[in-house]
């Protein structure tokens, strides 16, 4: 439920960073029930990036987009948008955003370009039938404008929400599970929708369970855990600090367990024996490769082939929150 507070002339709010456009200060949400589903929040998300939010379910991503939207009230803490605080300066501060919820949430009987066009309405902005049908066409919607809606597939109804939430040409984008749903070519064309409203100035703020998908488009990732924010850093650099190597020994015989001789290295069997697989820290200045392959010389275990490997976001991912408090 939306809770609006009555409105008002814009008040002045602790001036943020110029490069930043929404500042969480102290945000915490506390329920009835007595569940604590925010923390004490801080985060700041820069203009015109792509911040994909990552967390287990139940570790609080959609109230801290509901908190962030204004679709819910937090217990403390404060949310500026572009300098206008959320609950103060509600109107100013939510015409800024455009969200797209992971529930469908459409008029089943609405053709797709009326239900837009009435969505730009909702937040004053006068028709502008171009706008509509470039967000159509950007979405391949545009042949789809005077279906109705309870004919779409459950990928076009997703796009249908995208296309209402950008139609009033907010600066900021909230997308919680944008691609659920979504067959891979039409999700790969939502990206490159993505990308070029991040490089025309729209901020993008999207979670996912789709952990490919954050690590291809997010240019910084914040990690929820608990109600708590356990990790933001530059997608690259979170995978270098993080990141694993592995170094794949594919062995010319089976092995049934590990000899005692390799157990002082981080070694493991895999493929019913056939491969053995060796992590290593590749920041580290040394690897303990070489003395790896020195005691399996000595142990008389040959391998013919070797391969190396990289941990993707999704195993930075589940240390991070499996290492959390």
């Amino acid at each position: 439920m939306q809770i609006e507070p009555t409105a008002r002339a814009p008040t002045a709010a602790p001036v943020a960073p110029p490069d930043v456009i929404i500042a969480i200060r102290g945000l915490t949400k506390t329920y009835a029930s007595g569940l604590q589903a925010l923390k004490g929040i801080d985060l700041d998300i820069r203009r015109a990036e792509i911040f994909a939010l990552l967390g287990p379910n139940g570790a609080g991503k959609t109230t801290l987009i509901g908190a962030v939207c204004g679709l819910l009230r937090p217990t403390a803490g404060t949310v500026t948008i572009d300098g206008f605080d959320i609950q103060r300066d509600y109107r100013a501060a939510r015409a800024l955003v455009g969200l797209v919820p992971q529930e469908l949430s459409v008029g089943i009987f609405d053709e797709v370009a009326s239900t837009v066009a009435f969505s730009r309405g909702l937040f004053g902005k006068p028709r502008n039938d171009a706008i509509v049908e470039r967000v159509l066409r950007d979405l391949s919607l545009w042949d789809k404008r005077n279906a109705r809606i309870m004919t779409l597939s459950g990928g076009m109804k997703r796009r249908v929400l995208i296309a209402k939430a950008l139609v009033h040409e907010p600066a900021v984008l909230f997308l919680d599970e944008p691609t659920a749903g979504v067959d891979v070519e039409l999700r790969r064309g939502m990206w490159d929708v993505m990308r070029g409203l991040a490089e025309s100035g729209t901020t993008i703020i999207l979670t996912t369970h789709y952990i490919a998908e954050a690590e291809e488009m997010a240019d910084r990732v914040g990690v929820i855990n608990d109600g708590r924010i356990i990790e933001v850093e530059e997608t690259a650099e979170l995978m270098r600090k993080l990141g694993r190597k592995q170094l794949v020994l594919t062995l010319s015989s089976p092995l049934a367990a590990i000899p005692e001789s390799l157990a002082k290295h981080p070694v493991a069997l895999a493929a019913d024996g056939r491969q053995l697989v060796y992590t290593y820290d590749a920041r580290a200045g040394r690897t303990g490769i070489t003395r790896l392959l020195d005691d399996l010389r000595t142990e008389g275990i040959t391998f013919s082939d070797l391969a190396t490997r990289e941990s993707s976001l999704e195993d930075v991912f589940v240390d991070l929150v499996r290492q959390a408090p």
